[in-house]
């Protein structure tokens, strides 16, 4: 956006604003999501293609919501070849382009109600982790207010252009006064040329939901009389809590062999379909070990798993938790940092508050199976660290008793 807060100019045209530098640090962003979102306006306007700008490496879905599908037959985004696209629309909605699209290999997703909690919903059941949502103001705004959006990144321009009809980065959300603005968390400033680069994070609170969680039946203390931490995104204060935290763990695979693994999540994800004898199962245990982030491990093993469930290994529901507890039991083992983070916690409740459990398949109404994994290891830690102590004192009274000897 302009200094003046600006995408466009009255009529219409926006190129460019940001600097060449920002827009490479847009590609690269891009190029790190599994999906990218944008509004009919946008296709009708800028005709985008949506693509990394490079000649190789992982080129994320492009998807276009329309509730109408007023958008024209020939789009830079309804040619296939370099990256799939998807267009989600109302059912029934112009049934002709749907059929035209079709036929060019543009996959046509129709919705009851279209909005965008409903796609990030259908999106994470086909396995995306992270969308980006690269739209215009009227669907950022509807966005912001779904709740959809985690992280904010403002490209300011030193420019001005005026114009009381120019479009802005968000559209109308309903705000009269200023104790409704919504404040970013954790805020970061960064100069990109000659371009300011302002990102921070957007904090949703859902609801929590405690009825079937393991320690919400069996805990004899009440709820408001204790702490409760909630874990949710990897940039909180108990990040390192996560699966996906980058420290690797020694952990052994079905067979028995003993591997190094990235991260929990790529134990875990890989532990689904591990002593599998299928092609598929075997493939993807393999993509899972390589993966370059746990992000990739999870949308692997989670998308094989909604796909083929019968490649999944027989036991899953029943070893699960044991898996889960022991990754988490090898990977706070391993780093004492993390052994005395997961300790300092002691008398609170870890509470798995994130929109849907990654580990799981839980959510919030799930049963909390993280958390309580995480409280079972702490209290074996705990009394591990009783024990110690027992055992320090009476080495320290042994010694004073020799020594009066």
């Amino acid at each position: 956006m302009t200094l003046d807060g600006k995408i466009a100019t009255n009529s219409g045209h926006s190129s460019w604003i940001s600097s060449p530098i920002s827009r490479e640090r847009v590609f690269s962003s891009r190029a790190r999501c599994d999906a990218v979102v944008i509004g009919g306006n946008t296709v009708r306007r800028d005709n985008p293609k949506l693509t990394t700008r490079k000649d190789s490496g992982h080129l994320p879905a492009r998807i276009v919501l329309s509730c109408g599908l007023n958008l024209p037959d020939d789009a830079h985004l309804w040619d296939v070849n370099d990256a799939p696209t998807m267009v989600m629309t109302q059912r029934g909605a112009n049934k002709r382009l749907q059929e035209r699209l079709r036929q060019k290999g543009v996959e046509i997703v129709e919705f009851d109600f279209l909005s965008p909690k409903a796609v990030i919903d259908y999106c994470y059941e086909r396995g995306f982790l992270s969308i980006f949502w690269e739209c215009g103001g009227t669907l950022a705004a509807l966005a912001i207010s779904s709740g959809v959006i985690h992280k904010v990144m403002a490209f300011v321009a030193p420019k001005i252009i005026g114009g009381a009809k120019a479009p802005s980065p968000v559209g109308e959300m309903g705000m009269i006064e200023m104790t409704q603005a919504l404040d970013l968390k954790d805020v970061s400033f960064e100069q990109i040329g000659p371009d300011m680069l302002v990102s921070g994070y957007l904090h949703p609170l859902p609801e929590l939901n405690f009825a079937s969680s393991e320690w919400a039946e069996s805990t004899k203390v009440s709820l408001d009389l204790r702490t409760i931490i909630s874990l949710n995104h990897a940039w909180d204060a108990y990040g390192a809590f996560s699966t996906f935290s980058p420290h690797s763990i020694t952990a052994a695979s079905f067979s028995g062999e003993v591997i190094r693994w990235k991260t929990v999540e790529h134990y875990y994800q890989a532990q689904k379909f591990d002593g599998v004898q299928h092609p598929l199962a075997m493939e993807c245990v393999a993509k899972i070990k390589v993966a370059l982030s746990p992000e990739e491990a999870s949308r692997l093993g989670r998308t094989l798993q909604h796909q083929r469930t019968d490649l999944v290994r027989s036991d899953w529901d029943s070893v699960q938790k044991d898996i889960m507890y022991r990754a988490l039991y090898a990977k706070f083992h391993e780093y004492p940092h993390l052994k005395s983070l997961l300790l300092s916690t002691s008398g609170s409740v870890l509470v798995d508050r994130s929109s849907h459990d990654v580990l799981y398949d839980k959510g919030t109404s799930g049963s909390n199976l993280l958390g309580d994994s995480l409280m079972q290891l702490r209290a074996q830690l705990l009394e591990q660290c009783v024990k110690d102590s027992e055992n320090t004192q009476r080495t320290a009274a042994s010694d004073i008793e020799s020594l009066s000897t």
